[in-house]
């Protein structure tokens, strides 16, 4: 069977993740990332059918995304890769949404860039595959860096990517695009997913991926000031913490960390109130709060949360205070310990702060513990 061309990079024995292209591009569209995710994971990046080193054959008009994510599969099991992370963009995005709804069993997390679950309908996408069967890329691709890029920026071997795509197979995947809406399918996905958006993206804008981090249970939403559709090219950086934060665990450890201090029912409750308007705070606090500060091994949890309770009390933040109370009980402080904080910052934070920070902390240790006044 042939299959998709392709890059692999990175130690045989580390996590596979697979990387796939937007329409119109090779794998030289992750140039600037892939290398970097290689030093923790086996990234195999992808070539759609006509494109980079793809044969034009493996794609027929009326093709799907469905189609395209079969040919995905068979990679990986030619590969001897069973279950792996993926991420994509635009078209490669796509393709990780199906896989997601359709073969959950393959995928063990998911990263959707510059993409959608519909690409605004059926007929602009047949349009465009009528023209390029009929004349060729050579007009798109003149166009392609302000489809593609923002602020003047372009990367030339892209652009020729686009000009060499076979005009066949091109529109074959215009076919996919314009068949394609999984918006009702959406919470479905289980899998840990990642939602990145480039802020002055015109193709597939910001609000295309909040839709989908609204509807996917748990999605964590990144927005990239200066992005356009091709991302991972334009902003490589952004988008690299983006990705490793996501797959090595950083937002995941950052939950669990979380819940681990401050308890589940705390942790549900915040969960509960979560609102498109909050999404992005949430996420942030649980990747780099709970997901790097609180995971750092250089401080034990003790010594973190008797800073947390003195910074608190410095800055007049008593509900903190006393949220984080009772993390500190749960980390195993005792009451005289918890005191023992209080009265140093007396000293250093001012006896009017430790004595709101004692009324506070004698407050919930008397509904935590019984703890006479």
């Amino acid at each position: 069977m042939t299959l998709l061309n392709h890059r692999a990079e990175g130690p045989a024995s580390a996590p596979p993740l697979l990387l796939g292209p937007s329409l119109g591009t090779s794998y030289a569209l992750w140039d600037k990332v892939a290398p970097e995710l290689s030093a923790t994971h086996r990234v195999v990046r992808w070539d759609l059918p006509g494109h980079g080193g793809s044969a034009a054959g493996l794609v027929e008009p009326g093709a799907t995304v469905g189609d395209l994510a079969a040919l995905v599969l068979a990679l990986a099991d030619s590969l001897g890769i069973e279950r792996f992370a993926y991420a994509g963009v635009s078209l490669g995005g796509a393709v990780g949404l199906h896989l997601a709804v359709h073969h959950p069993e393959r995928l063990s997390s998911l990263a959707v860039i510059c993409s959608s679950a519909h690409f605004d309908g059926s007929q602009p996408w047949e349009e465009r595959a009528a023209l390029v069967r009929r004349e060729g890329l050579a007009g798109l691709a003149e166009n392609a860096d302000a489809r593609w890029f923002a602020s003047g920026f372009t990367v030339p071997e892209l652009v020729q990517d686009h000009r060499d795509a076979d005009p066949a197979a091109y529109a074959a995947c215009c076919d996919a695009l314009a068949a394609f809406d999984l918006r009702d399918r959406l919470p479905e996905i289980a899998v840990p997913a990642l939602l990145v958006a480039g802020r002055e993206d015109p193709a597939t804008p910001p609000a295309h991926l909040r839709e989908i981090a609204d509807a996917v249970p748990g999605a964590a939403l990144v927005e990239i000031p200066g992005a356009s559709h091709l991302a991972p090219a334009q902003c490589p950086e952004a988008v690299l913490t983006a990705l490793r934060a996501h797959f090595d665990g950083l937002p995941g450890r950052g939950t669990e960390v979380r819940r681990e201090v401050l308890g589940d029912a705390h942790v549900d409750r915040a969960q509960a109130r979560q609102t498109p308007f909050t999404a992005r705070f949430q996420d942030f606090i649980s990747r780099y709060a709970w997901g790097e500060i609180w995971t750092d091994p250089t401080l034990s949890r003790r010594e973190r949360s008797m800073i947390t309770l003195t910074a608190l009390v410095a800055h007049g933040h008593y509900e903190e205070l006393a949220m984080h109370v009772r993390a500190a009980r749960r980390g195993g402080l005792t009451p005289e310990e918890i005191g023992a904080v209080l009265l140093q910052t007396a000293v250093y934070c001012g006896v009017p702060a430790a004595n709101s920070a004692f009324a506070t902390a004698q407050r919930v240790l008397a509904e935590e513990d019984g703890a006479p006044g």
